[in-house]
């Protein structure tokens, strides 16, 4: 006979509550680290800790604790910060909601093992080494994520050289066309023109008379000069429309403006993001933190959180991750299959993926969709192309 009292023990009402109760999470005191093991009750763990097998871990514990103890606490401070890092990012959170989302594994290693003997304790300890910023509040310690990864960092600092370039082709730019305006005012004060005056007329000018040369008896002119006409001598010019107090651009200022526009439009379609994750795009999972599980797995994108963490959903199985891109990396399919370009000029284009150029790691493409349809693109990154899921 079994020993749930019958032949067929595994369906047994009390082997099913067996396996119900070992589901859940039991209670952190009946829990030993050394043997991996969860208890019930303390009567179970009271008989646990009498065991052999248990014995004979304290006697490897006792050999060498610190290197024990040393193991439990960095995996125990590698997981939860991976969690803060992964689900919470760089946002303020309660300590207690962090350590209450990393114990619903089953697997994880309990602070009892750990250097440190309650949370507080541990929270102390990552403001005090700088891996996180924590303040404590009448509803409890908060912490928010310090994110020194070196990728991270090389990234803000590209970012930050960008700007201060085009930042420097702006200066450069405006103190060019300063210069141009200070010229074109010079050059309209050397030949500004005096403004004509209003014509005044007299009570005499009432009149005008023509003064004719006397005629001969032989009926030609005489040589006496005749009277200058005034009319002649008077120059009538048009008046002279006051301008409005808004200063006119002039045609250099318009063409320079028209090009720098047309310069950032181009720049803007060609270059290069650092971001590059988009929606039903195949990924692989190229981080360890998450386990030898997860690694080299590959999964399709549902969902974009922000430009740079997405939503992975495995491909053989219904286990979704929320990841950065730097733990993620692009897949290739074979040839003729679909693929979306993610960065440079033909960006957010569907194409088909034609020839692998393995010396240069790029590859050739043929655009199948939108306007560009049947283009030709040859050598693009292989980072620059991803397997796009057929829905």
């Amino acid at each position: 006979m079994g020993k749930d009292g019958k032949s067929g023990g595994f369906l047994t009402p009390k082997a099913i509550a067996n396996r119900i109760k070992s589901k859940g999470l039991q209670k952190l005191r009946w829990y030993c680290q050394m043997c991996q093991k969860q208890c019930r009750d303390e009567n179970g763990f009271k008989c646990h800790t009498m065991s052999e097998s248990h014995q004979r871990q304290l006697l490897l514990f006792a050999d060498n604790p610190d290197d024990f103890l040393g193991t439990y606490s960095q995996e125990f401070r590698d997981g939860y910060l991976d969690l803060l890092r992964r689900q919470f990012g760089t946002k303020r959170v309660k300590a207690n909601q962090v350590y209450q989302e990393y114990i619903n594994d089953r697997d994880h290693v309990h602070m009892n093992s750990t250097q440190w003997e309650t949370l507080t304790e541990f929270i102390k300890w990552l403001g005090r080494e700088g891996l996180c910023v924590v303040d404590e509040t009448e509803k409890g310690w908060f912490i928010q994520y310090v994110d020194r990864d070196p990728e991270t960092l090389r990234k803000m600092e590209a970012l930050k050289n960008r700007e201060k370039h085009d930042q420097d082709d702006e200066e450069r730019m405006a103190a060019f066309i300063q210069s141009q305006v200070e010229k074109g005012r010079e050059s309209a004060q050397g030949s500004a023109e005096t403004l004509p005056t209003e014509l005044a007329r007299s009570d005499d000018d009432d009149k005008v008379t023509f003064a004719m040369g006397e005629t001969s008896k032989t009926g030609t002119t005489s040589n006496k000069p005749a009277t200058a006409n005034p009319l002649v001598a008077i120059k009538v010019k048009k008046p002279i429309k006051k301008e409005s107090g808004v200063k006119r651009k002039s045609a250099l200022d318009e063409i320079m403006e028209m090009e720098e526009q047309k310069k950032k439009k181009i720049h803007e379609q060609t270059a290069k993001k650092d971001y590059w994750l988009f929606p039903d795009i195949v990924v692989k999972i190229i981080t360890k933190k998450l386990g030898e599980k997860y690694h080299k797995r590959k999964g399709v994108v549902t969902e974009l959180k922000d430009k740079y963490t997405a939503v992975v959903k495995l491909l053989d199985s219904d286990k979704q991750l929320k990841l950065d891109q730097t733990h993620l990396e692009t897949v290739l399919p074979a040839l003729g299959k679909p693929v979306l370009i993610l960065n440079g000029a033909f960006r957010t284009e569907e194409a088909e993926l034609l020839k692998l150029n393995e010396e240069r790691f790029s590859c050739d493409v043929r655009i199948s969709a939108g306007p560009l349809k049947g283009k030709l693109v040859s050598n693009i990154p292989y980072e620059d192309v991803s397997k796009l899921q057929i829905k």
